[in-house]
């Protein structure tokens, strides 16, 4: 799941669309929607790991992309990443109401496998080529690298939380998840340059 999310970071942005999305332009929604619905519905879902849940959250998550596509500034990252952040941070607001925290304990995971994230043949080729740049990164991480980055990503857990959890030292925790930030930066930079 970490490198469905770091792919969106390298998904190419259409400068077109994303003006035509802060013109209020209903297509542009839809074809934003058939893009990236299915990669937020699999965030939510990671995260509430409750289907209709997830489906109700990405219905959230999409009259967010709508109503704040003004705000959207591709100088500071890619048009999925910005809605995976959307997508991410309506999923733990969620599930940090009181009613949601019961009822996910209460939960079981569903298969994420099944989900298919792009029908376009071209698209799919593309990202499947990401993919395996970042299963590369993400490989070179140790294992308390790759916890800290679930913990902090899914769970939305804090650094203090993640040190809590893990048992180890603050300082530790903020050196697992910095180093594990520039290993992938450095990999994805090398995969991109190739």
């Amino acid at each position: 799941m970490l490198s469905v999310i770091l792919a969106a970071v390298l998904s190419p942005d259409d400068p077109d669309l994303i003006a035509r999305l802060k013109e209020k332009n209903h297509e542009a929604i839809g074809e934003v929607y058939d893009r990236y619905g299915k990669l937020a519905y699999s965030v939510t879902l990671r995260i509430t790991r409750n289907q209709q849940t997830a489906e109700d959250l990405v219905q959230e998550v999409f009259l967010r992309v709508w109503n704040r596509a003004h705000k959207f500034d591709s100088s500071r990252g890619s048009l999925g990443m910005w809605i995976l952040c959307i997508a991410r941070n309506v999923a733990i607001d969620h599930l940090r109401s009181t009613a949601t925290r019961i009822a996910r304990r209460q939960s079981t995971e569903t298969d994420l496998e099944k989900l298919c994230f792009h029908d376009d043949f071209v698209s799919r080729i593309s990202i499947m080529q990401q993919m395996k740049a970042v299963r590369a990164a993400a490989a070179n991480l140790n294992a308390n690298q790759r916890s800290v980055l679930e913990l902090a990503y899914f769970e939305g857990l804090t650094h203090s939380e993640i040190a809590e959890r893990l048992n180890q030292p603050l300082g530790t925790i903020k050196t697992w998840v910095r180093t594990a930030l520039i290993s992938i930066r450095s990999e994805m930079t090398q995969a991109a340059s190739r």
